[in-house]
């Protein structure tokens, strides 16, 4: 057996080497509040369609029963701050906002490979007894509450992880493992009496601090929602075509964000502010070209295109009428059904 002391601060540096902002540890158990927490945000309907939460709620309740050998998990940051403003293409008519992560490559493939090499960093340092499993968002992992008793960072008053040190700009990935490993101290709330996230949401998806009700989330709406979105929602999604910025760009804590390290989370140059008309075009061949290698292409041609017509109904211009009108006889009925709903108010 190697010697392993040390191990841990071995650990972080090897982390912040690989570009990770942020390495922690806790343990698998670290996370009691979970359970009743998520039970509550299913009894009150939050999740909408998203019935696969339901399903492995003991495992994401407790993240202990998904590995029941792992003694730490290692719990760390990737930024992927936007180099400029992210609100900038909001609300410009003719053109579509998509969420900052997916402007480019899928940090889905980019976090995993991080986090694989660093696993076998971790095994070839602590010995063959030292057992490995990564997560990054597939999984029923509570990232977030784990990157809480970690010490990344805490969960705001819109949910998501924030720090002192990088805002709340980045993905979160877990390397579960047999070693022990010294914890970290977990993070403290340090939202105070800020509600600039909640105030941002166009849907208003908060029904109070610390609680997402999904089904107005246009995150959830324009990505996980199937069919057609309710239509009191579908003015307020504006432009919008494919997850929302609003909450994490009003935190003020982003002062403090870290520039990204990898140059594939830069927003690729058709993706900055794409003009809707040529979006609506896409056939279902061209839609997996265009959106090849990114997390846009898990949605498919049909949710993509119906979201992109929302945006040309709320754009308030005549032109894009045609665009619109062209689509009202798709295959498709959420896509026929949100061309016609575009069509009526650009009469």
């Amino acid at each position: 057996m190697k010697d392993r002391s040390g191990i841990k601060e071995k650990l972080v540096a090897q982390a912040l080497a690989e570009g990770f902002v942020s390495c922690r540890v806790c343990r698998p158990w670290d996370v009691p509040e979970v359970p009743g927490r998520l039970q509550v945000f299913l009894d009150a309907g939050y999740h909408g369609q998203m019935g696969w939460m339901a399903e492995r709620i003991h495992w994401r309740g407790d993240p202990s029963l998904l590995w029941p050998e792992a003694r730490s998990v290692i719990m760390l940051a990737e930024s992927y701050t936007p180099d400029e403003d992210p609100m900038a293409v909001v609300g410009q008519a003719d053109r579509g906002a998509v969420s900052v992560y997916a402007r480019n490559k899928d940090y889905h493939d980019l976090v995993k490979k991080r986090l694989k090499r660093l696993a076998r960093w971790l095994i070839a340092e602590a010995g063959e007894d030292c057992e490995v499993k990564v997560f990054v968002d597939t999984a029923p992992v509570p990232e977030k509450a784990l990157g809480q008793a970690a010490g990344l960072g805490w969960q705001g008053k819109h949910s998501n992880l924030v720090s002192r040190d990088w805002g709340n700009w980045a993905f979160l990935g877990s390397v579960f493992t047999t070693l022990e490993l010294p914890a970290d101290a977990p993070e403290r709330d340090r939202c105070g009496s800020c509600r600039a996230c909640l105030d941002s949401c166009p849907t208003d998806a908060f029904p109070a601090p610390y609680q997402v009700d999904a089904r107005r989330c246009i995150s959830y709406l324009t990505i996980e929602h199937k069919g057609p979105v309710a239509e009191e929602l579908r003015e307020k999604m504006g432009n919008r075509i494919y997850g929302c910025d609003d909450c994490l760009a009003a935190c003020p804590w982003n002062k403090f964000a870290v520039a990204a390290s990898d140059m594939r989370y830069a927003a690729r140059e058709e993706l900055k502010a794409p003009k809707l008309a040529e979006l609506a075009a896409l056939e279902d061949a061209a839609f997996r070209e265009m959106f090849s290698g990114s997390p846009i292409k898990r949605i498919g041609r049909d949710r993509f295109v119906r979201n992109v017509l929302y945006a040309i109904g709320n754009s308030g211009l005549p032109e894009l009428r045609a665009v619109a009108q062209r689509l009202a006889e798709d295959p498709d009925p959420a896509v026929a059904d949100a061309a016609a709903w575009a069509v009526q108010r650009l009469a």
